[in-house]
């Protein structure tokens, strides 16, 4: 079936945008088909997994350029997911990933979806006076990078975001921390070390800052991302904690661009995807779905005028 769009139902953008990207995605929808159907007509409308999977069925079996998501939004909405709000698009992904996890009973699903797209660090602690370390691991479903360093000067392109989030930091002053071995708090050198990968990476370009007003200023500046990107070209070896056969698969092709624009109080979303059984681009903009090429996805580099 070609691609088709989704209607807006109520400032629905951000949520589209993102149902589109899984939806897209092969590898999900080959666990979403193997959902146990909930038994009965109260649960079916509450399963987020299961109402994906109708709506998947519906863009996928008739001619219509674009089909209501409203059953799933109205499921969502017993989540508190609200309908007629700007969603931030990295905390809307999160819980939506994390209600269709909950919901999906069978193990071997819930194992199959946690590989798709979960992505494992650990994070090194090492105090400066005794020189004791501290290893933590822990699992993250995004890597959030910063597109500012620690001076707010602009990061230049997405390799250098990568490098700048896995560079170690030293903590000190406020922020240090308590070392149990001195019995005091003392200054610590903060590492972050990369252990796992998934087969669906998902970045969140920070591009937010709070300024002394406590408002949230949008950053819309150029930042370029390539089609291809290798990790083990990017990180040092000291930047990651594992196997040379796991870091062979460290090598990513582009999918798709959620991208907003606008201000953060006022905005709109659309998805940049590349379709894994065309390998063609298109721009998928609530209902309108249009083919698109690479040239026109570099439109989501980022400046003050951005059009779709």
């Amino acid at each position: 079936a070609g691609a088709i769009g989704l209607y807006n139902v109520g400032q629905s953008c951000c949520l589209n945008s993102l149902l589109q990207v899984f939806l897209m995605n092969l590898h999900f929808t080959g666990i979403l088909r193997r959902i146990t159907v909930p038994p009965c007509a109260r649960q079916k409308n509450r399963n987020v997994p299961y109402q994906m999977l109708l709506l998947l069925e519906k863009m996928q079996c008739g001619k219509q350029k674009a089909v209501f998501p409203t059953d799933l939004a109205h499921c969502l909405s017993t989540y508190r997911v609200k309908l007629f709000v700007q969603h931030d698009a990295a905390q809307l992904f999160l819980t939506l990933w994390n209600l269709i996890k909950e919901q999906m009973k069978k193990p071997e699903l819930v194992e199959k979806l946690s590989y798709l797209y979960t992505i494992r660090v650990q994070e090194h602690l090492v105090c400066q006076k005794c020189s004791l370390e501290t290893r933590r691991n822990s699992n993250m479903l995004t890597l959030p990078l910063p597109v500012l360093d620690a001076d707010s000067h602009i990061l230049k392109t997405l390799e250098d975001c990568l490098q700048y989030f896995f560079c170690p930091e030293e903590l000190t002053d406020h922020n240090m921390c308590f070392c149990e071995q001195c019995g005091m708090k003392t200054p610590f050198l903060q590492s972050m070390k990369l252990v796992h990968l998934p087969q669906t990476l998902t970045i969140h370009l920070k591009r937010f800052c709070f300024e002394e007003s406590s408002h949230i200023h949008k950053l819309s500046h150029y930042l370029p991302f390539p089609q291809d990107l290798d990790f083990n070209a990017v990180l040092t070896e000291n930047q990651c904690e594992a196997e040379d056969n796991e870091k062979a698969a460290w090598q990513y092709e582009l999918f798709a661009v959620v991208a907003h624009s606008g201000s953060t109080t006022c905005g709109h979303y659309c998805a940049y995807i590349r379709s894994l059984t065309e390998c063609k681009w298109y721009c998928f903009n609530d209902s309108e779905v249009c083919k698109v090429s690479w040239d026109d996805v570099k439109c989501t580099y980022g400046h003050s005028n951005l059009t779709w």
